[in-house]
C-alpha cells in the first residue's frame, strides 16, 4: 500500500482571464490531476494586483490573496506565473526558482527577453522552467519540438501565432473591408485591445518566434535578433490582389536555419522573421480562419507537421498552463527535471536580407512601350528572376494612359528584392510602388 504524498503547494500569480480559469481547472479537476500527479494540488496563494477588486472567480478564499508576488513565489512547490509584463514577473520567477520552486509561464515577452537568465536559474537550482503556453496557447508545440522532435532535424517554421491579426486579416478577406474598420470592430468584440500595438505592429508575434527558434535550432535567439513588420499597412487593396492571384495574406512568424549551400548565406545561421506574406489557397496555413493560430514545422526526418488550434483565450491557454504543471509538479515529487535549455549549436543570427524568399510587386506604369524592358532591367541587374507579369487596364481611378502591372519574382534574397523595389519607385515609367508583399509557402 502507498503512502499518501503531502500535497504540491501552488502559487498562481496572476487572477486575469488565463489566472481565473487556471485556478477553475485546478478546482474542477482536482481528483484527476491528483491521480495524474501522485500528490493531490494545494493552492496556496494568489497574487494580484488589488485584493479588494472583484474577481473573474466565484468562491476564492479572499485569505489566499496576495498583493506581494515574490514573497508568494518563495513558498510554493510550483509556481504559475500569469501576470504578464517583465516586471514584477521577472522577480518573481527568479524568487522562486532561487527557493527551489518549479515554474510554469506563459508569459512569450519576458522569455523572449531573459530567457537565458531565466533557464540558468532553472538548471543552477535544479527545477523545472516551462512555458507550453507561451505560443500557440492550447496549441502543443514547443514540447513537440524540444522532445518529440529531439532526434530530428528541423529547417523551418512558418506560423500564425497572434490570433488578433489572424482575426483582422480574415475578415478584411472574407468582407473586403479596410483595416481600421476592422480593427475597431475586433475592439469592440474584444478580440483586440484597446491598445493593440503589440498585435497589430507584430511585437507579439516576434516574442513568439524568438522562442520557436530558439528551441528548434538549439541557438539563443532574442527577441532584438528577430526582424518585424505589423499589418498597418494592409489595404482592401492588397488583399484583393493577392485573391485575383490565388493568394490570402498572413501575418507569418518565419524562423530558419541557413546553412553554407543556401543562396546567398556563406555561413550557417538563423533567421527569424515576422511580417505580412502571401499564403497560396493550397497551402495548409491559408485555411487558417478567425482567432485560431497554426505552427508548421519543416523537418529532414518527419517531413512536414501541422499543429493547429485555438492560440488564445482564457480556457484554452489555461488547459496547456495546466499540462505544464501536472509534468512540474511530478518531476518534483521525483526529484528530476525535463530538459532545460539547449544551446549547443550556438548559430549566428543572420540579417534579414539573406532570407530567401520571393515578392509579388504592384506597379502603377505609363502605359507606353518600352515599359516592360525597362521594369525588366531593373530586375535583372540585381540577379533576380522573374516568374510571371500581370497587365491591366488602369481604369478611371488611374486616369488616361496608365496601368497595372502585377510581377511575381522567383525566389532570392530579401536585400536583392528590397534594391529591386527600390529601384523601380525611381523610374520614370513608374508612377509608384502600389505593393510589395512577400510569397510564403509555394
Amino acid at each position: 500500500m502507498s503512502l499518501k504524498r503531502q500535497p504540491v503547494r501552488v502559487a498562481v500569480l496572476g487572477c486575469g482571464t488565463v489566472g481565473s480559469e487556471t485556478i477553475r481547472l485546478l478546482r474542477d479537476s482536482a481528483k484527476d490531476l491528483e491521480a495524474r500527479i501522485g500528490a493531490p494540488i494545494e493552492l496556496i496563494g494568489v497574487a494580484v494586483k488589488d485584493k479588494t477588486a472583484p474577481l473573474p472567480i466565484d468562491g476564492l478564499d479572499p485569505a489566499i490573496l496576495t498583493e506581494d508576488p515574490v514573497a508568494l513565489a518563495e513558498q510554493a512547490d510550483v509556481v504559475v506565473e500569469l501576470m504578464g509584463g517583465i516586471e514584477p514577473a521577472r522577480t518573481a520567477i527568479l524568487a522562486a526558482l532561487e527557493a527551489g520552486a518549479g515554474v510554469v509561464t506563459a508569459n512569450k515577452a519576458l522569455l523572449a527577453v531573459h530567457g537565458p537568465e531565466l533557464y540558468a536559474a532553472a538548471q543552477k537550482n535544479g527545477v523545472d522552467l516551462y512555458f507550453e503556453a507561451a505560443v500557440g496557447g492550447a496549441i502543443p508545440i514547443l514540447r513537440p519540438i524540444r522532445e518529440s522532435l529531439a532526434g530530428d532535424t528541423v529547417r523551418r517554421i512558418l506560423g500564425i501565432v497572434n490570433g488578433t491579426t489572424n482575426y483582422v486579416l480574415d475578415r478584411m478577406t472574407l468582407e473586403g473591408l479596410d483595416f481600421e474598420e476592422v480593427l475597431a470592430d475586433a475592439q469592440r468584440l474584444g478580440y483586440a485591445e484597446a491598445d493593440p500595438t503589440a498585435d497589430v505592429d507584430g511585437f507579439d508575434a516576434a516574442s513568439k518566434a524568438a522562442i520557436l527558434a530558439s528551441l528548434a535550432f538549439h541557438t539563443r535567439v532574442s527577441l532584438d535578433d528577430v526582424y518585424r513588420e505589423g499589418i498597418r499597412d494592409i489595404t482592401a487593396d492588397d488583399v484583393a490582389a493577392a485573391a485575383a492571384t490565388g493568394h490570402v495574406i498572413k501575418l507569418l512568424a518565419i524562423v530558419e536555419r541557413r546553412g553554407p549551400g543556401d543562396q546567398g548565406t556563406p555561413d550557417s545561421g538563423v533567421i527569424a522573421r515576422v511580417h505580412p506574406a502571401l499564403v497560396p489557397l493550397d497551402h495548409p496555413l491559408a485555411s487558417v480562419h478567425g482567432a485560431f493560430n497554426a505552427i508548421y514545422v519543416e523537418s529532414e526526418a518527419a517531413g512536414e507537421l501541422m499543429f493547429y488550434g485555438r492560440g488564445a483565450g482564457g480556457r484554452p491557454t489555461a488547459s496547456a498552463v495546466v499540462g505544464d504543471l501536472v509534468t512540474v509538479a511530478r518531476h518534483g515529487l521525483e526529484g528530476t527535471t525535463g530538459p532545460g535549455e539547449s544551446t549547443y549549436l550556438a548559430l549566428p543570427t543572420l540579417d534579414v536580407a539573406k532570407a530567401l524568399t520571393r515578392f509579388q510587386i504592384r506597379l502603377v506604369v505609363k502605359d507606353q512601350p518600352g515599359v516592360l524592358a525597362g521594369v525588366a532591367q531593373v530586375f535583372a541587374a540585381e540577379g533576380v528572376s522573374i516568374e510571371t507579369v500581370r497587365q491591366t487596364p488602369g481604369g478611371p481611378a488611374l486616369g488616361n494612359g496608365h496601368a497595372n502591372l502585377t510581377v511575381v519574382t522567383h525566389q532570392a534574397t530579401e536585400g536583392a528584392l528590397q534594391r529591386v523595389v527600390a529601384a523601380l519607385a525611381g523610374l520614370d515609367v513608374v508612377e509608384r510602388v502600389a505593393g510589395a508583399i512577400r510569397v510564403e509557402g509555394e
